[in-house]
């Protein structure tokens, strides 16, 4: 009997929807701390961005990375997208209450890191020093 590629490792969507249906707020979690996850909904806690305001707000992000965190989580219903019937096409993202509710946590969080950083940088060290030894 012959396995295909796709049933020894299948698709990053089909391990999605198993992970999701086997803890459903770890998928939201990680939406939410991932990389670009983050700098949207801080960014988007201000006031609503258009796409390339937002995308120029954050820096360094691809078209379409920023693209699919947006998708990401509208889907979760944190960020809600206003595409506007005019020419050329208007679209806004914003942020829902449950959005708002969860950016607030990770600026938080964020807030807390950049308070702490001197405390981190010092056991970094300390655990470098003492890997040396």
């Amino acid at each position: 009997m012959t396995v295909s590629a796709a049933e020894v490792d299948p698709p990053k969507a089909a391990k999605d929807v198993v992970g999701e249906a086997m803890c459903p707020y770890r998928l939201v979690l990680e939406h939410v701390t991932s990389r670009w996850g983050v700098l949207v909904l801080i960014e988007l806690l201000d006031r609503p961005h258009r796409f390339s305001e937002l995308r120029r707000a954050i820096g360094r992000v691809s078209e379409k990375m920023l693209t699919q965190t947006l998708q990401t989580l509208e889907r979760d219903g944190l960020v809600h997208r206003d595409a506007k019937p005019v020419i050329p096409p208007r679209v806004d993202y914003s942020l829902t209450d449950l959005g708002r509710e969860a950016a607030r946590q990770v600026r938080d969080l964020a807030l807390w890191t950049e308070r702490r950083m001197a405390d981190v940088e010092r056991a970094r060290a300390a655990y470098d020093d003492a890997k040396r030894a």
